[in-house]
């Protein structure tokens, strides 16, 4: 309960403190907790993104992350990178990262990739909102070793869980979706990402190790979630970005099998903590 309480009280300020609009945030929360309306929440942060959402809790938890607790550390991402970067973002959801990195490099191009078909439907709308549509590029596409096809778990409402992860649980909802190369992804405006981001619910094992580590090669940073898979683990990754030149120079293991990691060609320095 006081844990819970805590996680309440934080939010609240984070509301307040993270967003303009912050107590009509609130209040659209408040009655959609009695009510059921709003359907929709959208949120403008302090320095001119905005973003809607459906208004449930599975939702809303990534947009506090990204855009408040800077859970990717954006500035470290982005610090010293040619204007003009390739930035991809796999595992896009509703398009929090893709907007605000495109805001942040505003000559930038960011290939935004959301499997999930009700999720990629808020990513197209966030980056129309965001007046992005000529440098962001959305697609309800997932990302694989090889194209093909990719069945994943699909919660509906933007839910974070969308993914691989939970195909094993009991009733869970399938969708299959088309899949475009991990390749295709690093190289699809031509020349070689610069940023990659990866969050995919247990995805990210089967796109990068199976792509070649040569593929790589023009790739600077780095973050992505690895998750708890069966059969798989978070060495093998950091031995195959070894050998694609990529050195790990933060890693925050959240629980068993479960963390973030930030790697870099270049800078051995890493993000700097969160406060």
């Amino acid at each position: 309960m006081a844990r819970s309480t805590q996680l309440v009280a934080r939010r609240v300020r984070q509301t307040v403190g993270g967003f303009s609009n912050g107590v009509g945030v609130l209040g659209a929360i408040a009655r959609h907790a009695v009510t059921g309306s709003p359907a929709e929440i959208e949120y403008h942060t302090r320095d001119g993104v905005k973003l809607v959402i459906p208004n449930e809790a599975g939702a809303r938890v990534p947009v506090y992350e990204i855009l408040v607790e800077d859970e990717y550390r954006l500035d470290w991402l982005t610090a010293g990178i040619r204007a003009d970067a390739n930035v991809l973002d796999i595992g896009a959801h509703v398009g929090c990262f893709s907007v605000a990195a495109a805001a942040r490099l505003p000559r930038a191009r960011v290939d935004s990739y959301e499997a999930s078909p009700t999720t990629s439907g808020y990513l197209t709308r966030n980056i129309q909102l965001n007046g992005q549509d000529g440098r962001v590029h959305g697609n309800n596409l997932a990302v694989r070793a090889e194209a093909g096809t990719l069945e994943i778990a699909d919660y509906g409402a933007a839910s974070g869980h969308n993914g691989v992860l939970h195909l094993d649980e009991v009733d869970v909802p399938r969708v299959t979706v088309p899949a475009v190369s991990m390749r295709e992804a690093l190289m699809v405006s031509g020349r070689s990402a610069d940023i990659v981001k990866i969050d995919t619910e247990g995805g990210e094992y089967d796109m990068v190790l199976g792509s070649d580590p040569a593929d790589w090669a023009g790739v600077s940073r780095v973050v992505m979630e690895y998750h708890n898979l069966p059969g798989h683990s978070w060495d093998e990754l950091e031995e195959f970005f070894t050998r694609a030149g990529l050195k790990v120079v933060d890693r925050r293991p959240y629980s068993d099998g479960l963390g973030l990691a930030w790697l870099s060609r270049d800078d051995e320095s890493g993000p700097a903590p969160r406060s």
